[in-house]
């Protein structure tokens, strides 16, 4: 009988981000990327959102080993935060260790991490578990899935990935390792979910490089400024080649944007000479034919230097009619209404903007449905769970999987905190679960917005925050001061000013009553308070503001 082997997910099912997992075999464990989510318009104050680590940091004594499927931040991103309170190896290639530097470096936590570089095909042995890095196409270069060498057969994980036959490097999913483990048997299939609704493959990049040439072609005479992710080294090395090929300087502008490709240069994975590049405080001193700005802000990020340029608030850079816009990005989801609002600002400055709406400026980086099927037809695993993704997705990846005719029982539809038994018997939901909710970063704290916090915070959003200070003698419960009453985002002041001389005398009954029954203890004034101008303001308004009574006893 076999040692059976667990996966517990701790992030990235149902939700677009903090992509973690863990492998147990002999009571360690081996975790799979570590993630972080950027937070949606409902989350207000909120900076970053963390898988839950408490699992992890009661069983650290457990850990073996973090490995990383690619330098993307919703893998790699919350790293610095664990590397806080737990010592653990990481594992990664050598660009995916490089983009994680920085964040360790600026954690504080980078001389106290080992740092161990994988390259592709490699088999690694770490405790109790072998894996081997698979080569796989994404929107980052140097991407790869594992395949982990277990107790229970071969468990093969995809990472993010996508079946680009044109690669801008060259580096291709290698197809002909994952069918090798095909024809071995593969026990359990991980598989990327994102795309899994797109009906079609999903297009090279170099579509986009073509796109872009045509682009600088026609906009001769225009200032070039292209928004992309960062990390996408791919599109930046497209857009560096279109605009030397167009005699273009080339100013980055952002501070991951000059972290990585200073970066990529020094790696030899951006060919471009330092003679086509300027500091972007230059860019003023030549025509506008003469230069292309890359930037970051390709999300709407209200400080990124796209953002700062639609606002008119960029120290270096004024956007006008002379200036031809690129986004080449698409909106995460939540993220829209930012990318909107970018794209308005800059059009009224007078520039043309192009975004993937409108051009094909963007492909995605994950697989669409039908190369999703060719990978499980390859594989063909016994059992499935899909990752990656919102609910949707893991639910249209299924789908695929019994398309092909794998049988329902056999694919696993998990959630974040579930436990995966995979024994002699088979594969199954433990009863025992992992906390898995959200951590909030919020400035420099961490963990202490709760949801209670943010349903505050929302309310205070939605209907705004009425004050009343009211002094009250404490033998008699006669008012002796006030009642003051103020609001902030409740009521314009002109309508406040009548609806706070009603209030007031409202006030004044209800603390009356509350004397006539000889409750004169602050709480009980206070919770009379509160309830009255609760029920005036919603039978005046039809809006309920959080109500903050503060009687002083005189």
């Amino acid at each position: 009988m076999s040692e059976p082997v667990k996966i517990i997910f701790l992030g990235g099912l149902g939700e677009i981000g903090r992509n973690c997992f863990c492998l147990e075999i002999e009571g360690k464990l081996l975790v799979v990327d570590c993630g972080l989510m950027f937070p949606t318009d409902d989350m207000p104050g909120v900076d970053l959102v963390l898988p839950d680590f408490s699992f992890l940091h009661d069983r650290a004594d457990d850990l073996v080993a973090v490995v990383l499927t690619h330098g993307h931040e919703d893998h790699i991103g919350a790293l610095p935060f664990l590397l806080k309170s737990v010592a653990v190896p990481i594992y990664g290639t050598d660009l995916s260790l490089a983009l994680l530097k920085p964040k360790l470096e600026e954690a504080r936590v980078l001389n106290q991490t080992d740092l161990r570089p994988f390259g592709d095909g490699e088999i690694v042995d770490v405790g109790p578990f072998r894996f081997q890095a698979i080569p796989v196409t994404h929107s980052t270069p140097h991407a790869c899935g594992f395949a982990f060498y277990t107790p229970q057969g071969t468990i093969c994980h995809t990472g993010d990935f996508k079946l680009d036959q044109t690669p801008v490097d060259g580096r291709l999913t290698d197809l002909g390792l994952f069918g090798a483990l095909g024809q071995e048997g593969v026990r359990l299939l991980l598989s990327d979910s994102t795309n899994a609704e797109a009906v079609t493959m999903t297009a090279s990049e170099s579509v986009v490089g073509q796109w872009l040439s045509d682009i600088f072609s026609r906009c001769q005479d225009q200032r070039l400024i292209v928004a992309c992710f960062a990390s996408h080294l791919h599109r930046v090395e497209q857009v560096c080649l279109a605009a030397a090929r167009s005699g273009r300087k080339i100013a980055f502008l952002g501070r991951s944007m000059k972290t990585n490709t200073a970066l990529a240069l020094e790696m030899g994975l951006l060919q471009l000479s330092n003679v086509n590049i300027i500091d972007i405080s230059e860019v003023n001193q030549y025509r506008p034919d003469e230069v292309c700005i890359v930037c970051t802000g390709s999300q709407g990020e209200p400080l990124a230097a796209l953002s700062l340029m639609a606002a008119g608030e960029h120290k270096f850079v004024k956007v006008g009619a002379h200036d031809t816009v690129v986004i080449s990005a698409s909106p995460i989801p939540g993220n829209e209404m930012s990318v909107h609002r970018s794209i308005d600002g800059l059009m009224r400055a007078g520039a043309e903007v192009i975004h993937s709406g409108i051009a094909k400026v963007h492909v995605s980086g994950h697989a669409g449905a039908p190369e999703l099927q060719l990978l499980l037809a390859l594989i063909r695993p016994e059992f499935f769970i899909p990752v990656h993704g919102e609910y949707r997705h893991l639910v249209a990846h299924k789908n695929l999987a019994l398309n092909l005719g794998m049988a329902s029982d056999d694919v696993v539809l998990a959630q974040d905190g579930d436990v995966i038994e995979l024994t002699d018997e088979g594969i199954a939901i433990a009863d025992e679960s992992a906390p898995a909710g959200y951590v909030y970063v919020d400035g420099s704290g961490i963990g202490d917005v709760t949801n209670g916090v943010l349903r505050d915070r929302r309310a205070l959003a939605d209907d705004g925050v009425l004050i009343c200070v009211v002094g009250v003698d404490s033998h008699t419960g006669e008012v002796t001061r006030g009642p003051e009453l103020f609001s902030r985002g409740f009521l314009a002041p002109d309508e406040f000013d009548k609806f706070a001389d009603e209030a007031a005398d409202l006030v004044v009954q209800s603390i009356e009553r509350a004397a006539n029954e000889r409750a004169l203890d602050l709480t009980t004034l206070n919770r009379h308070v509160r309830q009255s101008l609760a029920r005036f303001a919603n039978a005046r308004t039809q809006r309920r503001p959080i109500v903050f009574p503060l009687v002083v006893e005189v």
